[in-house]
């Protein structure tokens, strides 16, 4: 297929020689022919949209969909479908499906499942057996039918001692092992963040505690055991100087936080909406500014939408019954864009490569297409009917979005949507 995108603009900060220079590109089968200033050539489809803009393809660390087990919440393709409208080309998948992928099966069904898909998908697998903390799961099985990590997806690793085993065996192959930050013990029948708002709602609270003594405990088994471990979701300011003290003592140790602890606080829970109920949960005001800090600075490796799709049953309950998690894809790009400017969000967006050891796609003629396409200059307040997820349960409804997706290319497979929301 020829395609011709005409008069978008290059976003590539790492790219001089076309960061935010205006052209058009000719895509052939798959590849960038031509970049110039004018091209004018017989096509089988010509792209214009308004204010287009153009940068490497979006990575995506950490968003569940539910198939197997949980088609009810998104099926893998209607997922897929989902993350390339919302411009990201490539997407590490979270574990949390019915049966557990505790096997290299498990895997291959992931990667056979996905290859039609508009977004390659990075499966994790279980770390344990049927997630349940007892049994390293086939980590060197499932390492090499593709997955890129191994994670009991919304579990803590409640033994030192599994921990460290799986650390040193996983080094032996290169693997990565994710650790939630949260100790069990001290969440208790937690909900929300341990502060003045739970005191006030008299809802059971989760102390930063929580999270500062699970991320050290970790820190120092990484130290004694060595290997490559990964901290998910990464919540609280108290955390981050804990990884910032890791990474200078030269321990192989990276992180995330979660999308929507970069944007809101636990004072969204004044209403007792259980789309704000997360885990780790909602903290304080100064830790968001802390975590967005980190984040620039790169303390904090990467942003993850942690896109959790729950059914109404899930979450239209009382407020201690209610699932954790919110849908959060679609609205990435308009909430980082509120935090930080363009180049800022398109660097942070596409550091996903590196987790996966890949060089961030290069927009240059000979190069395979992998694009994500964008207005950054759109204004809008997400209503529910716009969410395009199987799933509504979303925290992002009624924000202000700055920016909008028009969608992505990868290779010769393309889905756009061409007309930004009105209101």
């Amino acid at each position: 297929m020829r395609i011709l995108i005409k008069g978008a603009i290059l976003v590539t900060p790492q790219q001089k020689k076309y960061h935010l220079k205006k052209r058009d590109l000719l895509l052939v089968n798959g590849q960038i022919k031509k970049i110039a200033s004018k091209l004018d050539e017989k096509v089988d489809r010509e792209i214009r949209l308004s204010n287009l803009h153009l940068s490497a393809g979006w990575f995506e660390l950490g968003a569940g969909f539910g198939e197997p087990g949980h088609e009810d919440r998104e099926t893998l393709s209607a997922g897929q479908h989902l993350a390339a409208l919302s411009g990201f080309t490539q997407l590490v998948l979270l574990p949390d499906t019915a049966p557990v992928p505790d096997n290299r099966s498990a895997i291959r069904f992931f990667n056979d499942a996905s290859k039609a898909g508009l977004t390659k998908i990075h499966p994790l697998g279980s770390l344990t057996v049927n997630r349940e903390g007892k049994e390293l799961a086939e980590l060197y099985d499932m390492q090499q039918a593709g997955a890129v990590g191994f994670f009991d997806s919304g579990r803590s690793i409640e033994s030192p001692s599994l921990l460290k085993i799986a650390l040193q065996y996983s080094q032996s192959f290169g693997g990565t092992v994710f650790s939630l930050p949260i100790d069990s013990d001290l969440k208790g029948k937690g909900v929300v963040n341990e502060g003045k708002v739970s005191t006030q709602l008299g809802l059971k609270g989760i102390p930063v505690l929580a999270e500062t003594t699970r991320i050290a405990r970790d820190l120092h088994i990484l130290a004694y055991s060595g290997g490559r471990l990964h901290i998910p979701g990464v919540s609280s300011a108290e955390g981050v100087k804990l990884i910032e003290q890791a990474k200078k003592q030269g321990l192989e140790v990276s992180c995330s936080t979660s999308l929507h602890h970069l944007i809101e606080t636990d004072k969204s829970l004044e209403e007792f909406d259980t789309q704000f109920k997360v885990l780790p949960p909602l903290r304080t005001e100064k830790d968001r500014k802390a975590l967005l800090k980190a984040l620039a600075k790169g303390t904090i490796d990467y942003v993850q939408s942690d896109h959790s799709p729950r059914t109404p049953e899930e979450k239209q309950v009382e407020f201690d019954l209610a699932a954790y998690g919110t849908i959060a894809l679609e609205s990435v790009f308009g909430q980082l864009q509120r935090e930080y400017d363009l180049e800022e969000t398109i660097e942070i967006l596409t550091r996903g490569y590196q987790f996966v050891s890949q060089e961030t796609p290069k927009i240059e003629e000979g190069e395979p297409v992998n694009l994500s396409l964008f207005n950054p200059e759109t204004n809008y307040t997400l209503q529910a009917d716009q969410i395009e997820s199987k799933s509504k349960n979303s925290l992002y409804v009624g924000k202000e979005h700055k920016g909008w997706s028009y969608g992505s290319i990868l290779g010769d497979q393309m889905v756009l949507r061409e007309t930004p929301p009105k209101n």
